[in-house]
């Protein structure tokens, strides 16, 4: 039914490298990710071979030092290319982000020798990482964990469950957040774990509403020995790392869900364009124009609202609050046009036929994962106007 083809993003980018960034990335996207996204999205199918090509491509160690093989890119320059493979197909961006967030904490918190050592395979040697912070009783309390790292010698044994993890059971490494202290978030640490460690196992995935080529799964830890140069920051530090991760993890979601809702957009776009109805097509119905129209100005303004973030970011400025703002609005873009991407198609839009069902399903997680959106105003809030005050008795 579509016969017009999606013009792509007109992006403001910073320097001639970075549009030959966004050139590499769209043809990868177009030759070997959006050809094969429905179908292995409905088998259940994670395309390893997608990331090892990403890896060879030096596309998931961008916003690294190029020291340790990243790619030196200011996050405004990530954060579109994960857009553009997200738009592509979700399952890829989101990896990508979530592989980034587990390098977080070794290249911003890690000695020097540890980033010598093990940064530059997980940036760019075909390695997959993980993150490991919620729990099965600690979601959004984070700070409630219960895994445990006991020190033994010159080792930590760390045992415990963790739950909703991207990339469970597959990853090359995990970064992973235990107590190895007092309760609450100052006797958290942070560890760098060998995906092949003896006692770490993968759960069966979670059987999902959307992202199915993405597994999410539970991984167990028992008595998971970890040598004492694999902890990451200092003992107790493992919080205050991960909030720090997560920052920058949520315009990675933000990016993300941007990319989802031109998708969306995009196939809204086509449909209306090309279906004829009363002997004219139905683009020319002020209702569908309006939605469209309302579909890419909110769009525009979340794509700008993480782009704001991540400059404040790339200029050292504090950018929580905006990456919360953006993480919320981007998200709520994505759940809001993918819903009316399907009803533009109408019953089509019910079918799996086309992608816009599916876009629908995926962009849900969007409002739940790092952090759900509810949290997203508790933390904007508190920048305005401070703690809340907690009352006793």
């Amino acid at each position: 039914m579509p016969d017009r083809a999606p013009q792509p993003v007109d992006r403001q980018l910073p320097t001639d490298e970075a549009r030959d960034l966004i050139s590499l990335v769209r043809d990868i996207a177009q030759r070997e990710i959006a050809p094969r996204a429905a179908e292995e999205e409905d088998a259940g199918h994670f395309p390893r071979e997608v990331f090892t090509l990403l890896s060879e491509s030096g596309l998931l160690g961008l916003p690294y030092d190029s020291e340790y093989g990243g790619g030196d890119q200011p996050y405004e320059v990530y954060l579109q290319v994960l857009e553009e493979l997200a738009a592509a197909r979700l399952t890829v961006g989101l990896g990508v982000s979530v592989h980034s967030l587990s390098c977080h904490a070794l290249a911003n918190y890690g000695t020097k020798q540890q980033q010598v050592e093990y940064l530059p395979a997980m940036l760019g040697g075909g390695l997959l990482g993980a993150y490991c912070l919620s729990e099965p009783s600690s979601g959004s309390d984070a700070a409630s964990l219960r895994t445990k790292a006991v020190r033994d010698g010159d080792d930590w044994v760390i045992d415990g469950t963790k739950a909703w993890i991207t990339h469970g059971g597959i990853a090359d490494f995990y970064t992973v957040m235990a107590r190895t202290g007092e309760d609450g978030p100052r006797g958290i640490s942070a560890f760098l774990v060998p995906g092949d460690a003896p006692g770490l196992s993968g759960a069966v995935p979670e059987k999902k509403m959307g992202m199915k080529g993405s597994p999410t799964a539970q991984v167990h830890f028992d008595g998971v020995r970890v040598p004492d140069e694999r902890r990451l920051g200092e003992e107790g530090q493992g919080f205050a790392i991960a909030l720090s991760a997560l920052d920058s993890g949520r315009l990675g979601i933000a990016a993300c869900a941007i990319g989802l809702a031109q998708a969306a957009l995009d196939e809204a776009v086509a449909y209306a364009t090309g279906r004829q109805q009363f002997g004219r097509p139905i683009s020319d119905f002020q209702g569908l124009r309006f939605m469209l129209a309302d579909m890419a100005t909110q769009i525009e303004a979340g794509r700008a609202l993480y782009l704001a973030a991540a400059r404040l970011r790339d200029a050292g400025r504090p950018f929580a609050k905006q990456a919360a703002m953006a993480k919320l609005h981007c998200t709520d873009t994505a759940m809001k046009a993918t819903i009316d991407a399907v009803q533009v198609l109408g019953g089509y839009g019910y079918t799996a036929d086309f992608p816009v069902e599916r876009y629908m399903r995926e962009a849900k997680v969007l409002q739940i994962v790092e952090g759900t959106n509810q949290i997203q105003r508790m933390v904007i809030a508190r920048h305005l106007a401070g703690p809340e005050a907690h009352r006793t008795g």
